[in-house]
């Protein structure tokens, strides 16, 4: 028995072989995907002012949704001059009626959540209030009640904290939200939606811009045949090995240094080429999953691959139907009934399709339609129009 260890302790260890001998890999892999935070503030910085794409198609969002014409009606007429549109046209003094829309459609988008404050006139002359501001969403938080729904906000910046009370019947603070399935008092933004893709975008090109620095030379293995041809190299000779190329030639600082090669060392590429990768495939792939999230079809933000509309007329009119137009009539109408309860008398804020250029086609054949339906009354037509009923002085001249 003794003997039969002893004899197994001597035998060599058997070693194994290959044509690739000693191999010393060099690549840059973690191992696992690494996911960017999905705080707002997070996906704020990396998806909006990190990313070409999310930035330029919330950009026409927003442009778009604040130039729209807006009207204002009630039950019986039209206005052109009300205090609610002088209040919208110079919200404050340091905005306008553009870069408060902007604002808040900008807010709704990255976050899912819009708050706006009213600052009321503190001698109480004035119905309405006098200022409006847009406030971060990321700075204010929901104070819930015991029922569940929220009695104030808490506005936190440089340390301190104001809170607003809302179970007054005007409130100071209107929050508007997007829709979500899981949350009771926070919406979910497309960006969050869209997060992934952004991911993934911004990836592809820190790899575009890391290649770049290293002289665009994938990665690689160096091969030791070794003088005696086993392909066996020393623990301490691989670890040296390993340590001079991660000091040496890893990295944007030593992109194009030349490798000089000891004897029986010989380098063997092994990265993919970008197009054997389909990588710019990947991200324009991305780029349109983000375009997707907001609602933009992708021809309008030059990316390639996307045949969904016959020209870019189409694909603008689409735009405008089903990404813009439903932003600015939610908001608008949760705007004039939040202003409404200031002046004790209910108005509509909504868009005005007839000044829409994008929709002028739409709208002259509606109206050639509505014109020449015989069967409607002049009452009728105008609701079809979304007009408010003629006044009787009209209707006899």
């Amino acid at each position: 028995m003794v003997f039969d260890l002893l004899r197994r302790k001597q035998q060599p260890v058997e070693t194994k072989t290959s044509a690739a001998a000693r191999v010393v890999a060099w690549h840059g892999s973690t191992g696992g995907a690494g996911w960017s935070p999905r705080d707002s503030s997070s996906l704020t910085r990396s998806g909006f002012a990190g990313n070409p794409v999310g930035y330029r198609a919330v950009k026409m969002i927003i442009e778009a949704a604040a130039a729209l014409p807006l009207v204002l009606q009630d039950g019986t007429q039209r206005y052109d001059s009300h205090p609610l549109l002088a209040l919208l046209a110079r919200p404050n003094a340091a905005q306008g009626r553009a870069e408060l829309l902007e604002a808040l459609f900008g807010h709704l988008l990255l976050s899912g959540n819009a708050y706006i404050e009213a600052v009321s006139d503190p001698d109480g002359r004035d119905v309405l209030p006098v200022e409006l501001h847009v406030l971060r969403p990321d700075r204010m938080s929901v104070v819930p009640g015991s029922d569940g729904w929220p009695v104030a906000y808490d506005y936190s910046v440089s340390g301190r904290k104001h809170r607003f009370d809302v179970t007054m019947p005007c409130a100071p603070i209107c929050h508007l939200r997007s829709f979500h399935p899981q949350d009771d008092h926070y919406g979910l933004s497309p960006m969050q939606a869209a997060a992934m893709a952004v991911d993934v975008h911004t990836s592809a090109s820190r790899w575009s811009k890391a290649l770049l620095d290293n002289a665009a030379r994938p990665s690689g293995a160096l091969v030791w045949s070794g003088s005696d041809g086993q392909g066996l190299m020393a623990e301490d000779q691989f670890r040296r090995l390993s340590d001079e190329i991660e000091m040496n030639f890893q990295g944007a600082r030593n992109a194009g240094r030349p490798m000089v090669l000891e004897g029986g060392l010989d380098w063997k590429p092994m990265g993919f080429s970008p197009s054997d990768m389909e990588f710019h495939q990947t991200k324009d792939a991305a780029a349109r999953e983000i375009a997707l999230a907001f609602g933009v079809p992708p021809m309008l933000l030059g990316l390639p691959g996307d045949a969904t509309y016959a020209n870019y007329q189409e694909a603008n009119r689409a735009f405008y139907r089903l990404t813009v137009l439903p932003l600015v009539t939610r908001v608008t109408a949760t705007l004039s009934d939040w202003l409404s309860r200031y002046q004790g008398s209910a108005v509509t804020l909504k868009p005005d399709l007839d000044q829409v250029s994008a929709l002028a086609s739409e709208r002259e054949a509606q109206w050639r339609r509505v014109a020449s339906a015989d069967f409607l009354s002049v009452a009728e037509k105008r609701r079809l129009l979304g007009l408010p009923p003629q006044e009787e002085a009209e209707r006899d001249d």
